[in-house]
């Protein structure tokens, strides 16, 4: 076997000892937690079918704007009851309904921060998409009514649970590409004239609430440091109308307590990868694609050898890791990986980016 063949294989076999196994610890015998699905847009209906994959993760009820179609579609869909589809003025009966454990907070930005507190009031763990809300001030309201509930509040970053991810964190942690010297990371993506993501009331700013969050988010999680420094510049060169109150652009740089810096950008009207590139004194790695839903892709320099790994898993695979996570931590107890507190300190750092732009989120 060639030495970069053996390479290969002994990172793919390291990269399937990292797979996490949240599905085990609850058992079989115990009932899969269940979901009520908020909103049923695109995202939801891609945690649907991660809980439909799912032995220990289940929706059991729906709430929506469009009881008698998109509820009517899902409910034969996944075979919950129509009594347990919900209308957003009839959410709160859900306190009511035994099947519900949790909720999955699948709606515009600007809506997370009502219907976790919501949620939580009703007895019910939160389990909300990223970004965790629009401003640092929503985010503490968040954690504040999650814990005088006493239920749990987790945040949806797929990074933390990807296995391949997983082991490029674990190669870094071993030293074996030196002291973490830079980052250089982005996600860039086309959003169309009318969608709720080029709207400021309903996602709260542009393609950093959204795409930027990646890099931002990974950064910290990988170095465990809280970033300060900024500087940040955005740009809308698009005349078609769609970004008059989103920027399309963002470029930014920061600096971390221990003297790392990184590069970062997104936006809504460019293609390009989602990546990060992280380099050490002695070696670095490189993610690409890093941030979409599936097919992560490892390569480096580790330790003098190169590596290169194809992540595992296609669509919805990383939404079944965080589902049997966070159902894992409410059948036994347990705090999240990523908690209400991990969404606070990235909305910390997005309203420092965007003053350092110049475009403070008002």
């Amino acid at each position: 076997m060639e030495r970069r063949d053996f390479t290969k294989l002994s990172a793919f076999a390291m990269a399937w000892r990292c797979l996490p196994s949240y599905a085990q610890n609850i058992g079989a015998s115990q009932t899969p937690v269940g979901y009520a699905a908020i909103g049923l847009g695109t995202i939801s209906s891609i945690f649907m079918r991660a809980c439909a994959q799912s032995q220990t993760a289940k929706v059991t009820a729906l709430v929506t704007g469009h009881p008698d179609t998109k509820g009517v579609k899902y409910a034969e869909m996944y075979g919950i009851p129509k009594s347990s589809i919900y209308t957003y003025e009839t959410f709160d009966r859900i306190r009511d309904n035994k099947d519900v454990d949790a909720v999955y907070v699948g709606l515009p930005n600007s809506m997370h921060c009502e219907y976790t507190v919501r949620a939580a009031q009703a007895a019910k763990h939160v389990f909300c998409e990223k970004p965790m809300a629009i401003s640092s001030a929503e985010c503490r309201k968040m954690i504040d009514a999650c814990h005088q509930a006493k239920v749990k509040l987790m945040i949806g970053y797929r990074v933390h649970y990807d296995p391949t991810w997983i082991q490029a964190i674990e190669i870094i942690g071993s030293g074996k590409i030196g002291q973490l010297e830079s980052f250089q990371g982005g996600f860039f993506g086309q959003e169309p004239l009318g969608v709720w993501r080029l709207s400021k009331k309903l996602g709260g700013g542009g393609a950093l609430m959204d795409l930027g969050i990646y890099p931002l988010n990974a950064i910290r999680h990988i170095t465990g440091e809280e970033p300060a420094d900024f500087t940040a510049i955005l740009s809308t060169r698009d005349e078609g109308g769609r970004f008059t109150e989103v920027e399309q652009s963002m470029e930014w740089t920061m600096k971390l307590p221990s003297g790392i810096i990184a590069s970062c950008g997104c936006s809504y009207g460019q293609r390009g990868p989602s990546f990060l590139h992280i380099n050490g004194e002695k070696g670095y790695l490189m993610v690409e694609p890093a941030f979409n839903y599936d097919t992560v892709h490892l390569r480096g320099e580790v330790g003098g050898q190169a590596i290169d790994q194809l992540g595992a898993g296609k669509l919805p695979f990383q939404f079944v890791l965080e589902a049997e996570h966070f159902a894992s931590c409410v059948r036994n107890h347990t705090e999240p990986e990523s908690p209400g507190e991990e969404g606070l300190k990235d909305m910390l750092a997005i309203e420092a980016i965007y003053k350092a732009a110049g475009a403070p989120i008002a």
